[in-house]
């Protein structure tokens, strides 16, 4: 049940009625006919801009356009007025059972309201979080973890078939530093005093690995060179870091579908066979790479590398895929990566990066457009720094961790649900302040309680009908007539457009803009009930009003629920 298709539908079909009956050319392209809330309210409930896009290619005046349609539209029950503005603009007011029909609409469909085909199975996998294997997620991987899983649940209610990813980097330099980090740790478990020097881990999350690993091995590794325990301690501690980090995302709420290692690449010939497919199209060859743009650095001198021509799709300089010594860059095993995506037949591909790797953006793009030929795009969303705060000062530091708040200071000192939301209250380009104090207000500021609270409000409500022996019925909504309620009805035949737009746009915020939205629309009903008798959903001597009012609220309950599913956050029945 979807408002603004069905009236754009409707007014698709009068156009092609006009075309038909000769008062528009036959074989008009429709696909930028919209149908939307117009930006004043109080110029009616949605507007369209028909008029507006035909005229050109019908080479007629758009107000002559729109005061036709306009003479149709009225004719169809669900419009009572068609208003055609400025040069040709048309404002539309729906009729009082329009709006009534929502409500009765969104219970039919509870929680499939919203729901849609909008993606046709298109197979789109969503990689996020892929934090190195070096320790716990901290709060900046907890804010990518949100978002992908949030875009990810997104996708899916809108019809996407959706593989959530993470990408082990397990396959470089960092992984030696936390096996020498972890084999301190052993020592020390062994009682020999050890020093952290710079670079190494030094938080306390390794003891316990330490202590581990010597109940698995004993004295076997002490006094040992690297070249006996380095590869066996990478190894065990890689995997300890995965099950932390797992155990981090479980904490809130974040389940992979797949997990892939970064290691699996190298010594398999996977990324020579990325490499040879780009050299089949001719996009490796043999260069030397201009110094940097503005600047020479005294140390910099040219060198013959093998370079991947990323310039032919859309990058601004080629880049490098082997150093001069032959070993890989860092750049080719991400170009296999994606070769190996590209392979298993993903339509769509989506990487959530940190902030500090939009460097990173072009050249992936590059290479995937090149890997795919162009028929896989690949979009990348950039999450930026997430700043704690708590006491009115920078929370700065976990003393299991080291240097960073963890994921695991942030849920246990506020839960996932608020976490989560608050985490989607900004655009994911934004940077986000982390208030811990102020994510426990319970006020109008506080968008997670306010959103929490109006579905609280309404178990409420539902509980005391019960109580009192009155049940819902939508058969008769002709009592849903002020204004206020109308507006709250219209707020929530928003939604399924609202989930469409946030899709296509990769967007998941605007979930949490609109949740804040209607709650504020269903407080402002509540508020009003205060002083106005005849808004108060349970009507002491009207059991007819009273559930058709019950009806209405039960509506606003299912929208707040499907959209707190998508952001992964439970809706609460009470507040304590």
């Amino acid at each position: 049940m979807t408002l603004f298709a069905d009236i754009r539908a409707l007014v698709i079909e009068n156009l092609e009625a006009m075309a038909k009956d000769g008062l528009l050319p036959g074989g008009l392209e429709m696909k930028n006919v919209a149908v939307e809330p117009p930006r004043d309210p109080a110029h009616g409930d949605m507007a369209t801009n028909a008029a507006m896009v035909l005229a050109k290619p019908a080479k007629m005046k758009p107000r002559d356009i729109a005061e036709g349609l306009a003479a149709r539209l009225v004719a169809d029950p669900r419009i009572d007025a068609a208003d055609v503005a400025g040069p040709g603009f048309l404002n539309l007011r729906l009729s009082m059972a329009t709006w009534q029909g929502v409500i009765a609409g969104i219970l039919d469909d509870g929680a499939a309201y919203g729901r849609s085909d909008l993606g046709k199975d298109a197979k789109v996998n969503v990689e996020y979080v892929s934090a190195n294997p070096t320790g716990p997620l901290h709060v900046g991987h907890t804010r990518g973890a949100v978002f992908g899983d949030a875009l990810a649940s997104l996708l899916d209610f809108t019809g996407h078939d959706v593989t959530r990813e993470y990408y082990i980097n397990d396959g470089g330099a960092q992984v030696d530093v936390l096996a020498r980090s972890v084999y301190l740790r052993y020592l020390e478990a062994h009682g020999q005093e050890v020093a952290f020097e710079d670079g190494t881990y030094p938080g306390d999350y390794l003891i316990e690995v330490g202590e581990a690993l010597k109940a698995k091995v004993g004295d076997a590794y002490v006094g040992k060179g690297e070249d006996i325990w380095l590869t066996e301690i990478r190894e065990y501690a890689t995997e300890a870091m995965m099950e932390l980090i797992r155990e981090d995302l479980a904490m809130l709420g974040v389940k992979m579908d797949h997990f892939f290692s970064e290691k699996s690449l190298y010594g398999t010939g996977r990324i020579e066979a990325a490499l040879e497919d780009l050299d089949s199209k001719g996009l490796i060859y043999e260069g030397v790479l201009e110094p940097p743009k503005g600047k020479k650095p005294e140390d910099w001198e040219p060198r013959e590398q093998t370079l991947f021509k990323s310039t032919d799709h859309g990058d601004d300089v080629d880049r490098p895929v082997k150093k001069s010594d032959g070993g890989w860059t860092y750049f080719a095993p991400d170009i296999a990566y994606h070769f190996d995506k590209v392979s298993r037949g993903f339509d769509a591909l989506i990487d959530v990066f940190g902030a500090d790797h939009g460097g990173y953006v072009k050249r992936m793009k590059a290479a995937v457009s090149a890997l795919s030929d162009g028929k896989v795009p690949l979009d990348i969303k950039l999450t930026q720094l997430v700043k704690l705060f708590k006491d009115g000062q920078p929370f700065k530091m976990s003393k299991r961790a080291g240097t960073f708040v963890t994921l695991r200071d942030v849920v246990e000192m506020v839960g996932a649900d608020v976490t989560r939301f608050v985490m989607l209250t900004r655009k994911n380009d934004a940077p986000l302040d982390f208030d811990v104090d102020k994510v426990r207000e319970q006020s109008k500021d506080n968008p997670v309680f306010y959103v929490q609270y109006a579905h609280a409000r309404i178990c409420s409500v539902q509980r005391k009908a019960a109580e009192a022996g009155i049940e819902m019925d939508a058969s008769d909504l002709s009592n849903i007539v002020h204004p206020a309620e109308l507006a709250l009805a219209a707020k929530l035949a928003e939604w399924p457009r609202l989930v469409e737009a946030a899709a296509k746009t990769h967007e998941p915020h605007r979930v949490a803009f609109y949740l804040y939205d209607l709650a504020s629309e269903f407080h402002a009903l509540w508020n009003k009930g205060n002083a106005e008798t005849q808004l108060r959903f349970l009507q002491e001597d009207d059991p007819v009003a009273s559930k058709a009012k019950l009806a209405l609220i039960a509506a606003v309950q299912v929208v707040i629920s499907n959209g707190l599913a998508i952001l992964g956050v439970t809706p609460v029945k009470e507040m304590r």
